[in-house]
Parts: C-alpha cells; structure tokens; sequence
C-alpha cells in the first residue's frame, strides 16, 4: 500500500453537514476531521447531528453510529472498547485520549475529533503508526536474561521488586503521550519519544533482566533520550494517569549514574 502524507500546512475545510433524524429532541454536533488520499477538496471537518438519545455514552459510540447510519466512508480504528487496547486514540476536543473511555455528553455543545497530531495520516482517523512501532522495537522490550533461573523453572521476584514495575507495565502504547509532545513532533525520526521511552524504563527497572547495561548505552543519546524538556504533556495527557516524565527522568539518573 502506498504512503499518504498530509500537507503540514494544509488548511482544513468546512464540509458536509448531516442534520438529526426527524423528531430527534436531544442532539449533539460532532466535527469529524476527513481525509481521503484518493478524494479532493479535503482535507475538511464534517459535521453530524447525532440523537443522543439513540446513541452509547461514549464518543467512540459516536463515531460508530455515524458510521453505521449515516456515512459509511468515515474511517477509524478501535478495537476492545474497553480502555486497554489503544486503538482508538484520536484528538478530541483539542486533547489526546481514547475515543473508547472519553464521553460524548462532556458540557460542550460540540465535540471535535482529530486524528493523533503531528502524524502522517492514512485516512480520516487514522494515523500512520510504522515509525511509532519501529522505535519501539528498537529497543527490544522483551526479558533479556541468559542465566537459569534458580530452584525451578520461575524467575522469582521480591514484592518490593515487582511493585516497581506498578505504573509502567499498564501502557497500552496508545501513542497519546509521544503525539501530545513538541519534541517528538519536530524530532520524531530520532527522539523515541515518552511512550516507548516509558516502555524502555519498563525493562530497565524489572529485576529480573540482565540487559541493562547495554540498554542504557543504547540510549545514551541526545537524541534519543534527551530531547526531552520535561513540560509534562505527556504526563497531562495519558488516558491511562501514567507518568512517562517520572519514567524518562529515571532512565537520566541511570546514565548520569553508570558515568
């Protein structure tokens, strides 16, 4: 499949309206950012007048009724509808978060989706991950032990040494954080960004692996690592109240350490 890149600086179009079923009493605008690699005129922001009171609490169940109702062409991505699979992540109403987990009756008269900020974009909602999943396979988030395990075929862990794993294990790897922050907008093809940085503290801070050393050589990189200015988007914005900041100043302390 061929690579659709958004202009940076393209401007976004009013563009259709699609009013309310007749007799509908409680309604809500929703703004849908449209993109199509294949149309013209775009990109735009459609608007849809939704029943509430026909529709599921969630945004998510939005954008699912629009879609099965009203205009089949909207596309997105979601998954398990229940906060832990990340697929849903979207911009709404000026914040990155989960369509899934985020409601459509938020006190404003309007909601606003965009797709995650500062990403290629496929089409519509969805944006181009493959460089987000490339940085995080490169740096190996898997157990790196080679000695056997003691006694028995478990590696066994300490309570104290498990509960350091608590707040960083839970990532979802939605991408909320890392598209939230001006460092990885600007340096996203070298900056690995909080998401996988988290993810990288994650393996740093496990007992139970033996990699360490190389890990921290690998991220030893001003790039890499300290492009980051820790202004805490990341940390605002994480749909699931983790602390990618406390997590990437962790992994700082560790290099400053090993020197």
């Amino acid at each position: 499949m061929a690579e659709f890149t958004l202009p940076r600086n393209s401007k976004v179009e009013k563009g259709e309206f699609y009013p309310a079923p007749k007799g509908a009493k409680n309604t809500k605008k929703v703004n849908v950012y449209r993109w199509d690699p294949e149309g013209e005129g775009n990109p735009r922001l459609d608007t849809y007048e939704i029943d509430i009171d026909k529709c599921g609490p969630m945004v998510l169940d939005a954008i699912i009724k629009i879609k099965n109702e009203v205009d089949s062409t909207l596309t997105f991505r979601r998954s398990c509808r229940e906060g832990i699979c990340g697929s849903c992540a979207m911009n709404i109403n000026g914040t990155n978060t989960l369509a899934c987990t985020c409601a459509v009756e938020n006190g404003k008269d309007e909601v606003t989706i965009y797709p995650l900020p500062h990403m290629e974009v496929v089409k519509d909602l969805v944006p181009d991950l493959n460089g987000f999943y490339k940085q995080y396979e490169s740096i190996e988030p898997w157990l790196q032990n080679d000695e056997e395990p003691e006694g028995d075929d478990e590696r066994l862990q300490s309570p104290e040494d498990r509960a350091k794993l608590d707040g960083l294990y839970e990532c979802i790897l939605c991408a909320c954080c890392s598209t939230s922050c001006p460092s990885y907008w600007w340096n996203g093809d070298k900056y690995l960004g909080p998401a996988i940085l988290l993810q990288a503290y994650r393996w740093l801070a496990d007992s139970r692996d033996k990699g360490t050393e190389r890990r921290l050589e690998s991220l030893d990189d001003a790039f890499k690592l300290f492009r980051c200015h820790t202004i805490m988007n990341c940390t605002k914005t994480c749909p699931k109240g983790l602390n990618p900041a406390k997590a990437i100043a962790e992994i700082k302390k560790m290099v400053a350490e090993r020197l």
